[in-house]
């Protein structure tokens, strides 16, 4: 959130209707991921242990998901948003973590809480995950749609059909 103090302002955004459905997925799964008041509802018993070089291995996935997400941050630059927005002179960026896949912050925290949820192990950071993807992928669904009507769908469209939404080998479009 320190990165929005050298994002530009919004000219446009959706209605906040539109918004709301995705927010609480996310903020739902994101509870379920690292919450500890759920334990009633969703065992907090482990289901598998890696073990120590498991676990390890999730931790740089972690990280990893981490850097890749603020790489993909640092490179939008000005014309990011934490919510779907329009900046002043947007246009789609379609190189670097961009030509890889269209939402690579997405992609990086996705990393991280499937690997976070791998580590714990239990039956609700598996939920929250899964919550976690759903979330972003509704995002990810709507700010494609406020994007296509606001640049063009002509521009839009091209960069979906060449570059993968979420995962570097997964369908495009």
């Amino acid at each position: 959130m320190i990165a929005a103090f050298w994002a530009d302002r919004a000219v446009t955004r959706p209605a906040r209707r539109e918004q709301w459905l995705y927010r609480v997925v996310t903020l739902a799964g994101g509870y379920l991921l690292l919450g500890f008041r759920f334990r009633q509802l969703f065992p907090s018993h482990r289901l598998w242990a890696l073990g120590p070089a498991g676990d390890w291995f999730m931790f740089v996935l972690v990280l990893g998901g981490f850097a890749f997400a603020w790489a993909a941050r640092l490179y939008l630059g000005r014309l990011w948003s934490s919510s779907v927005t329009r900046k002043a002179d947007h246009h789609i960026v379609d190189t670097g973590p961009y030509g890889i896949v269209r939402h690579p912050i997405y992609t990086g925290l996705l990393l991280s809480a499937f690997a976070t949820a791998l580590q714990v192990g239990t039956a609700r950071a598996v939920a929250g995950a899964l919550l976690f993807v759903l979330g972003f992928w509704i995002k990810a669904r709507l700010e494609e749609r406020f994007l296509s009507e606001q640049l063009g769908e002509a521009a839009y469209g091209d960069y979906r059909s060449r570059v993968p939404m979420l995962l570097p080998l997964g369908p495009r479009g």
